[in-house]
């Protein structure tokens, strides 16, 4: 296969058309009609991950976040993402991203969350600003868990269910839950879409304090690292590819935050 046929794949899923404004998904390196046979799957595009690529062999870096959110004044190797891109183009790596687009698909990042903590029937809860379609597509999700469960029950769930190192927290209103709100990464911007359509607890990262603040008493908030909660988008990944061309799913792909 070439390039483009595998972009031509992971496009029939999440089409550039479904990015938000600000994104910079797509193509970030690399020739369209460059041979690729194994691919790389990961979450963010590190120099350890370009490192374990040129080891596997792979021609493909696959990534939920874009390497380049900005253009590059230069390219000298001062940066982690300068060096990215002259060891990729150095051994002719190609990097390709599907973050809003993939964000954005229905069964993507936000509804395979709801899946790992046991929800099979939900809905989109913001229609992104790229997709025009009735609510079909967007960010994050809503439903419902099959029966309510104690908030603190909810809360082992996702912790197990996503191996987060810790949460942070605004405990629900009500002592049971059942209707559960999420956005994969940074969606803290939708917790008052939560509210409003009734959700006992919504879940996201990176969640300042004084949002978390406006959460009292009026919704339960969980707040996960930020790569906890999309780094199973390799798995989605690796099921738009599956049988199409070899993937390996990053083994050094890892939150740059640690905690103690």
């Amino acid at each position: 296969m070439i390039l483009q046929d595998i972009i031509d794949i992971i496009e029939s899923v999440a089409p550039l058309k479904w990015q938000e404004a600000w994104d910079n998904s797509g193509l970030q390196v690399g020739e369209r009609n460059a041979k690729v046979d194994t691919v790389l799957l990961t979450t963010d595009v590190t120099e350890a991950v370009v490192s374990e690529a040129i080891a596997l062999k792979c021609q493909l870096i696959l990534s939920h976040h874009p390497l380049l959110y900005h253009g590059l004044k230069t390219i000298s190797g001062t940066t982690p993402q300068e060096r990215c891109v002259m060891e990729a183009l150095r051994h002719h790596i190609a990097i390709y991203s599907a973050h809003t687009s993939m964000d954005n698909l229905p069964k993507g990042v936000s509804g395979r969350m709801a899946e790992k903590i046991g929800i099979q029937d939900y809905r989109v809860l913001v229609e992104g600003s790229a997709c025009r379609h009735n609510g079909e597509y967007g960010l994050g999700v809503i439903g419902n868990l099959d029966t309510p469960i104690g908030f603190d029950e909810l809360l082992e769930r996702i912790k197990s269910a996503f191996g987060a190192p810790m949460l942070r927290y605004i405990p629900a209103p009500k002592a049971r839950v059942q209707t559960i709100a999420m956005c994969g990464g940074a969606g803290s911007e939708f917790m008052e879409d939560a509210i409003r359509q009734g959700a006992d607890v919504y879940l996201s990262a990176d969640c300042k304090y004084h949002e978390m603040q406006t959460a009292i008493g009026r919704i339960g908030l969980v707040d996960m690292d930020h790569w906890y909660s999309e780094h199973f988008t390799r798995d989605v990944f690796a099921e738009v590819l599956q049988g199409k061309v070899k993937t390996y799913i990053s083994q050094t792909d890892a939150s740059p935050v640690h905690y103690m």
